[in-house]
């Protein structure tokens, strides 16, 4: 049949680093899948900031052109030579470079390839895996969260934040997090949140100190860098920890001073794709995510936009103009 001979899909590449703009909508024609390999018609695509951190390149492309995405949930079209446990109309996700979720099909490793059962939708896996793998690195390799401990959930009603929120309160840890807003703290605390502190209108420090009794938190999840993840240490405290993930701010920037002078506080910055390029580790992440939902983990999509808007999406997370997650349809 033509279609095993090639497949036309559509996808959104860049030429060039820079804002939202240099996103283009094209066309590629995909091989038959190699051996190892699937061919996925996706149905769902993850947005996340990541992305953007490509887009710019802050973390470049191995290549320009290139395309952008490492999350998305689709069904099995074809197989390669060599590939057992998958059939053709399979529902799969999938997460983690390379590059390339951004289209409407792709070929992909079937080692990539999460089997999803039936009580997890399409949207709820594109939402969700990457960032449930983020959660179990940081909460069983990072640092093994406990009940009893306290966490600092920095943007808590973002995509991460409320699966952070949701699996810290599944864990037993109480969870504190900050907002921007009266409406993203109430979702936040929807999703698992104890103690929501809107730092527009009060300082966080000063909020976690009254919260911990003045002992500072266990535990500190930061994805936007500057001041902020200043803030994370200090409001950690003496041998706790601060996982820095991600600099929505445009920098780290931290003073390593900060961790010493008494305060003894332990800093790591793990790499969730350092994780995944393990595939036992990877898939210990995938299997935990979808434990975790099957045990009530929620996905709040907030918006569901055409693949060709990607730029548009892309300009809606960069501004936090979304309470939860951004999806790209096909």
């Amino acid at each position: 049949m033509d279609k095993e001979i090639n497949h036309k899909a559509e996808q959104i590449l860049i030429h060039a680093y820079g804002d939202a703009s240099v996103l283009e909508h094209g066309s590629v024609v995909l091989p038959p899948p190699g051996a190892g390999e699937i061919r996925v018609r996706h149905t769902a695509i993850g947005v996340n900031f990541v992305d953007i951190y490509h887009r710019t390149g802050l973390y470049p492309l191995p290549a320009l052109p290139g395309g952008l995405g490492v999350e998305a949930a689709g069904v099995v079209e074809a197989l390669g030579p060599g590939v057992p446990g998958l059939a053709v109309g399979q529902r799969i996700a999938y997460a983690g470079p390379p590059t390339g979720a951004y289209s409407t099909a792709r070929n992909l490793s079937a080692a990539q390839a999460i089997a999803l059962p039936d009580a997890v939708a399409d949207d709820t896996a594109a939402a969700l895996l990457l960032r449930g793998i983020t959660a179990h690195m940081l909460f069983q390799h990072v640092r093994p969260l406990r009940a009893g401990d306290t966490v600092l959930v920095q943007a808590a009603a973002g995509g991460l934040g409320l699966v952070l929120a949701q699996w810290a309160k599944a864990l037993g840890a109480t969870v504190i997090g900050t907002v921007s807003s009266e409406a993203k703290a109430a979702l936040a605390r929807e999703h698992g949140l104890d103690h929501a502190i809107n730092y527009r209108e009060r300082a966080v420090l000063d909020a976690v100190r009254e919260l911990t009794d003045g002992r500072g938190v266990d535990y500190a999840i930061d994805g936007i860098g500057g001041q902020t993840l200043a803030d994370s240490v200090r409001a950690v405290r003496p041998f706790g920890m601060v996982a820095s993930v991600g600099q929505v701010s445009g920098a780290v920037g931290l003073d390593l001073a900060l961790l010493g002078g008494g305060r003894n506080v332990a800093f790591a910055r793990p790499s969730v794709f350092g994780l995944m390029a393990d595939p036992v580790l990877y898939r210990e992440g995938a299997q935990a995510t979808l434990a975790q939902l099957q045990g009530g983990l929620r996905a709040t999509v907030a918006e569901v936009l055409p693949l060709a808007q990607a730029a548009e999406a892309h300009r809606r997370l960069e501004a936090g103009a979304n309470a939860g997650a951004i999806l790209l349809r096909p």
